[in-house]
């Protein structure tokens, strides 16, 4: 039979984040493995939803998304970081923040062209490039505090770069950005003239008075950054998948084209829930949210730390590297395995977040869980 699956089928294998998850249920273990983020969803987004549904809400929306949500989401943009945002031309909403990315990738990428990541990367980034035919080169960067410099990039860029990638606040590292880091990409954007995607998904999740600085509002930026964005993580709905990128123009009507192919819209009683919840919730909410989990990598931490897991405390997000080097096992994966197999406490290994053999030493874990969900993790990671 000549019957045979696509050459890029092996660049959508089922991920080491969900096959942990497997893992996990398979044992009946803890889940610190899949950021699925199952904490409380505030009240007015769930009833943003149910009114939305019982008002017959129920069909199709615009590909960009209902206009109640893009405007509640340049709302916030300028609220926040005194960013104006054109509802109607500049924001394209779709099936989580990882359908638009690879909805701007079919859009400006065409086959072949390189896009730098940031090493440790987000797994779903490099699948997402490769599946549209781009090429991921990367730029690693160096613990503890995740540091590159201005002479990595440069090494990295070719005649063939097209992109840059820009996670902040970071999954899997929870590396913040700063400013003067952000001014250095900004600079080499300029000069190789790249477009910049961005990836802030985890924008109010930030500890130890970090500051998240949306490089769109550097200068130079505005007009090449793709900026890429959701509330699944803030409002807990990552099964909602209401996600949004922000990007000039140009470039928004031909990805949101590829958002009605692909997707059609997200669905529409779900962005409405969205919207109630972007206009209703003020900054105490999102200064709140950090608060609480500042406190959930405190935990974390210290649980990993009495391990004999070494952290690597992270200024953002809601994951936490650790050094796994103590476990038993040759790679990562059987390290990870055996510490699932003698707690019950499920992480992801480090590979999956590296191109090389780099990660062996690493896992991730991920702490946006109920408390007692977590203190149960925490005690049993502690007592290892």
């Amino acid at each position: 039979m000549s019957l045979h699956l696509s050459q890029r089928h092996q660049w959508v294998l089922q991920s080491e984040i969900r096959n942990m998850s497997i893992e996990c249920e398979r044992t009946g273990g803890i889940n610190l493995a899949q950021g699925v983020c199952d904490t409380e969803v505030p009240p007015v987004v769930r009833q943003g939803a149910r009114e939305a549904i019982d008002g017959g809400k129920n069909t199709y929306t615009h590909y960009a998304g209902l206009m109640e949500l893009r405007e509640a989401i340049a709302l916030k943009q300028k609220r926040f970081y005194g960013i104006d945002i054109d509802p109607a031309s500049e924001i394209i909403v779709s099936a989580g923040s990882t359908g638009v990315f690879y909805c701007a990738c079919l859009a400006l990428l065409d086959p072949g062209d390189e896009v730098i990541l940031f090493e440790p990367y987000y797994g779903y980034h490099v699948q997402t490039l490769v599946a549209t035919g781009a090429v991921p080169v990367y730029v690693r960067m160096q613990p503890p505090g995740w540091s590159f410099s201005r002479g990595d990039l440069e090494r990295a860029v070719t005649p063939r770069t097209r992109g840059i990638m820009v996670n902040t606040p970071a999954n899997p590292s929870g590396k913040v950005f700063s400013r003067g880091e952000l001014e250095m990409i900004a600079g080499f954007a300029q000069r190789h003239d790249l477009f910049v995607f961005t990836d802030e998904i985890y924008e109010h999740f930030l500890y130890d008075d970090s500051l998240h600085i949306p490089p769109m509002t550097l200068p130079g930026l505005r007009e090449r950054t793709i900026t890429i964005s959701g509330v699944s993580k803030s409002f807990s709905i990552t099964g909602w998948r209401i996600g949004y990128c922000i990007c000039d123009a140009r470039w928004s009507q031909t990805i949101g084209h590829f958002n009605d192919l692909v997707y059609v819209c997200a669905p529409a009683p779900l962005q409405i829930g969205a919207a109630s919840g972007l206009k209703a919730l003020g900054e105490d909410y999102y200064q709140q949210l950090a608060v609480e989990y500042a406190a959930k990598r405190g935990k974390i931490c210290t649980a990993l730390e009495r391990a004999g897991l070494p952290p690597f405390v992270p200024r953002g997000a809601y994951y936490v590297l650790a050094d796994i080097s103590r476990l038993p096992g040759a790679d990562s994966k059987e390290k990870v395995m055996s510490l699932l197999k003698k707690t019950g406490v499920a992480c992801v290994p480090g590979k999956a977040f590296y191109h090389d053999a780099s990660g062996e030493n690493l896992a991730r874990f991920c702490f946006a869980k109920e408390d007692e969900v977590l203190d149960e993790a925490c005690r049993r990671l502690s007592e290892r």
